[in-house]
């Protein structure tokens, strides 16, 4: 028994983990869980942020609409997907494929992958806040199941912003903070140094929040994804996805709706 203990990764080993950038990203998994996937572009008002990817897929017989966060892996694909940190475009370019998918009554899935939404002027200046503020309303009442996958980092309202579901699955080395443990420590101890420490109190592993009743579901990671291996884990997502989509596949757009309202009023 302290083998086994001895041999669990700590919550900054697993920061670690969900930051590594041979961790597999959205466009990944989009590839290898469904058949077929069809980009999207664009929030209609004012470009396209490449932080946000989606568009609309095949899984089994079944059509879903599916949105990410995307990373890079070099410094060129970081400036192209802004480090995984969308603009307000990028959330407005997401809730308008949400908005689509609840016309064609095709239901959503959202990968969650996001060190935080982008906190720079110009975000600001085009409404950083309310983007986000406006897809955590919007999400709450949308008449299609709405699976979110934490594959990565969940930080913040970034990742709320794609997280109002009716189920939240984390895989094993993600995490999903209200911000990172570095800005933790620099606001409590004054001192971002302390953030192993900072991320050791802050509750912000798949199996932490398994037990305050915030994730549904742990996708296991007997060795941690990376791109160079991650099929298994991608047949254990997609076999989880289509059992999902069968669970709601007879629920009205009423109890879809109400289900979702009472699983974030328990919090």
């Amino acid at each position: 028994m302290e083998q086994e203990l001895s041999m669990e990764r700590t919550p900054w080993e697993k920061v670690q983990i969900a930051r590594s950038s041979t961790r597999p990203y959205a466009q990944d998994y989009i590839n290898e869980v469904f058949d077929q996937f069809m980009k999207l572009h664009g929030d209609r008002l004012y470009r396209d942020d490449e932080a946000i990817i989606g568009g609309i897929a095949t899984i089994g017989k079944q059509y879903v609409t599916v949105i990410g966060q995307q990373k890079g892996r070099n410094l060129k694909e970081n400036e192209k997907h802004n480090f995984g940190m969308p603009y307000p475009e990028g959330y407005r370019k997401a809730l308008r494929m949400m908005k689509q998918a609840e016309k064609f009554h095709r239901p959503i899935v959202c990968f969650v992958d996001t060190p935080g939404a982008f906190c720079g002027m110009e975000a600001e200046e085009r409404g950083q806040g309310e983007a986000i503020a406006r897809n955590l309303f919007e999400m709450a009442g949308l008449k299609v199941p709405i699976l979110a996958i934490f594959i990565g980092e969940g930080g913040s309202g970034g990742a709320l912003a794609l997280g109002v579901a009716n189920e939240v699955w984390m895989m094993e080395n993600a995490t999903y903070s209200v911000l990172s443990p570095e800005g933790f420590a620099s606001i409590l101890w004054k001192d971002s140094k302390r953030a192993e420490e900072a991320a050791g109190i802050m509750r912000i592993t798949a199996h932490e929040l398994k037990e305050l009743g915030i994730v549904e579901q742990i996708i296991d990671e007997e060795i941690p994804a990376d791109i160079f291996e991650y099929s298994d884990i991608s047949t254990q997502m997609r076999e989880g996805i289509l059992a999902f989509l069968k669970k709601y596949k007879d629920k009205t757009a009423e109890e879809i709706v109400k289900e979702r309202y009472d699983r974030f009023r328990k919090f």
